[in-house]
């Protein structure tokens, strides 16, 4: 499935239905009064969130919505029929702007959320509501109003339970292919995540709940190097980050976990305040003296435990999931939930 994250639309709500001038005309009736009827509304265009959607690539392919007009009014006292709501599907973590102003009209969270992004123009009134007690055969009527007509940026900002971050070729990829159905790509070089991949990690603990592969962040990322600040804005809507390690590498693993903490700091200090998960991965070709000083360093200046995984060999991998679902259990209660 191919990602799109941002995209353009421009969408036009239903105009008002004609109010109309019509008078009475039956046999024993020689002078009928006004029986036009008013136009109806036109209809809204909506924004509805989605849980199966993952992207906004269908909304890349057409770019222009309108919705439909209000009908006008017809004689007999008939009102118009009021014009249908068109309904867009977005997936959750959705914000929707105004492109002209970048004004945020709303941020799509929960499954079937709505909003109003265009309403539509009210119907004209007919000649019978013009009647009063001085004027009993108006021949007046109005026009519907015009619908509300804008363009939309649309960006997607992920909703995940736990984020996966690291530097590239960290084994982020190979991780949400083994514990989930999945099936990102893999290949030993880097940047082989271009998009983030979700992956629900199903009856291991438990229980369910929602993995995002990060694509490799680099230094310089919240300066937009290498993916940037592109994905970094996924992490942001993550309730717990995992944060891989490469065990293998030559290089220190501690230089290499800093830099990433580093960059997410520079580019948000709330992000950097979330809760965080240290993993060091591919540990069945470790290098031992790094991953020694590497554990260490965890433990000591970090406080925090060490979990040592390999993916392709199943290593440690249930200790580590059941450790995500424990936290994020806690994280419920705590919230009430």
């Amino acid at each position: 499935m191919k990602f799109l994250d941002t995209t353009k639309i421009k969408i036009k709500a239903g105009d008002g239905g004609r109010g109309c001038v019509s008078f009475r005309r039956e046999k024993y009736v020689p002078r009928g009064g006004p029986d036009g009827g008013n136009g109806g509304s036109g209809g809204n265009i909506v924004i509805v969130g989605n849980r199966s959607k993952y992207t906004l690539l269908d909304l890349n392919y057409k770019t222009n919505y309108s919705a439909e007009r209000g009908e006008h009014g017809r004689g007999k006292d008939q009102h118009g029929r009021k014009g249908r709501d068109l309904e867009i599907t977005v997936p959750l973590g959705t914000i929707v702007k105004d492109y002209e102003t970048g004004k945020v009209l709303g941020d799509i969270t929960e499954d079937g959320q709505r909003l109003v992004a265009a309403r539509g123009g009210k119907g004209g009134r007919g000649n019978m509501s013009f009647v009063n007690s001085t004027r009993r055969a108006p021949r007046i009527s109005e026009d519907g109003e015009k619908g509300e007509e804008r363009a939309l940026l649309l960006e997607l900002k992920l909703i995940a339970d736990v984020g996966i971050i690291g530097l590239p070729n960290a084994g982020k990829t190979t991780f949400i292919a083994s514990v989930s159905a999945a099936k990102p790509k893999i290949a030993d070089y880097p940047f082989t995540t271009i998009t983030p991949n979700l992956g629900v990690v199903k009856n291991i603990t438990g229980g369910s709940f929602v993995l995002a592969d990060m694509p490799g962040l680099i230094e310089g990322a919240h300066e937009n190097a290498g993916l940037g600040v592109r994905f970094l804005k996924h992490i942001e809507r993550t309730r717990i980050l995992l944060h891989f390690v490469d065990a293998s590498d030559e290089d220190s693993m501690i230089e290499r976990y800093k830099t990433i903490r580093d960059e997410i700091f520079r580019y948000s200090g709330k992000l950097s305040e979330k809760e965080e998960i240290v993993a060091a991965t591919k540990v069945d070709s470790k290098n031992e003296d790094n991953l020694e000083e590497f554990e260490k360093f965890v433990n000591n200046d970090l406080n925090k435990q060490l979990y040592k995984i390999s993916s392709v060999a199943r290593e440690g991998i249930d200790d580590l999931l059941r450790r995500l679902w424990e936290r994020l259990q806690k994280e419920d209660s705590g919230n009430g939930k």
